[in-house]
């Protein structure tokens, strides 16, 4: 009877926490999306003071003006298509850490960039566009709350719940003390297949719309492969891809060509 109870409490949270994602698909919610940005609005800076005792916060002026020129962009018109992101107080950073080939962004628009991601990818702007419109993509669609859900339903015994949950020990030995911890964690667990797909539309819409070549998202994903064949580059680690996602992405390019229109104007967001 203990086992049913059990079972019948978990089947009820589980459904208590429903949510859909902006493609309709059903999102595991143990953490709303406001208690998320809350979250991460306090591991965000904790974080970077980290990077920052280490000396490596921010070291590339110019690098760091154009990773914001670049965000900037995508900011603008992400808030224009998720509006309730325009109350987000939106930041990023440039980790110098050259041999980390990796960019996230949390919850409410807590980004950063590392300087291994540019220095062995050598990307153009259109191509960093990409990398950063999938993050914050990632954020928009509410993954990081959903990561974070997944996390915790691990501590409480719920990973069962979660068919991505099983299918890898790093959710399952997570050990999660707080939400500052768990909006930390989220951003290093790897993202369902789901999910990337989902930030894979978004993200090259985002950049389109912002001016940069939507066929950019799929000559990076081919940079990103060739950088260390023998070692696969953290970003893609994070990033299950099917064989065919180069393939994916030149076919959602395709229709993301209507938005696309380099030569016009396009504001960008003031960062403090």
């Amino acid at each position: 009877m203990l086992r049913s109870a059990i079972v019948l409490l978990a089947a009820a949270i589980f459904l208590a926490a429903c949510a859909t994602s902006p493609t309709g698909r059903s999102q595991l919610m143990l953490v709303s999306p406001d208690q998320a940005v809350k979250a991460s609005a306090t591991a965000y800076p904790e974080k970077l003071k980290e990077y920052a005792e280490a000396g490596k916060l921010n070291n590339h002026p110019r690098l760091l003006a154009r990773v914001k020129n670049i965000a900037g962009r995508l900011i603008v018109e992400a808030e224009k298509m998720y509006p309730e992101s325009r109350h987000w107080d939106w930041q990023i950073a440039l980790i110098d850490e050259p041999d980390r080939v990796n960019a996230w962004c949390m919850a409410g628009g807590k980004m950063a960039v590392y300087t291994g991601l540019i220095a062995k990818i050598q990307p153009t702007d259109d191509e960093l566009a990409q990398v950063i419109a999938h993050e914050i993509s990632h954020a928009l669609a509410n993954h990081v709350a959903e990561q974070m859900s997944v996390a915790m339903a691990s501590q409480l015994g719920l990973a069962a719940l979660s068919a991505t949950a099983l299918k890898d020990s790093r959710y399952r030995t997570a050990a999660l003390t707080g939400a500052a911890l768990a909006a930390t964690v989220a951003i290093s667990l790897p993202y369902s297949r789901a999910a990337e797909e989902e930030a894979d539309r978004i993200g090259i819409e985002i950049a389109a719309k912002a001016g940069y070549d939507p066929y950019a998202a799929a000559s990076l994903w081919r940079k990103m492969g060739q950088v260390n064949k023998a070692a696969l580059p953290e970003f893609l680690s994070t990033h299950p891809s099917a064989s065919n996602r180069e393939q994916r992405l030149r076919r959602l390019a395709a229709q993301m060509m209507r938005y696309y229109h380099p030569e016009e104007g396009h504001l960008r967001y003031r960062f403090d």
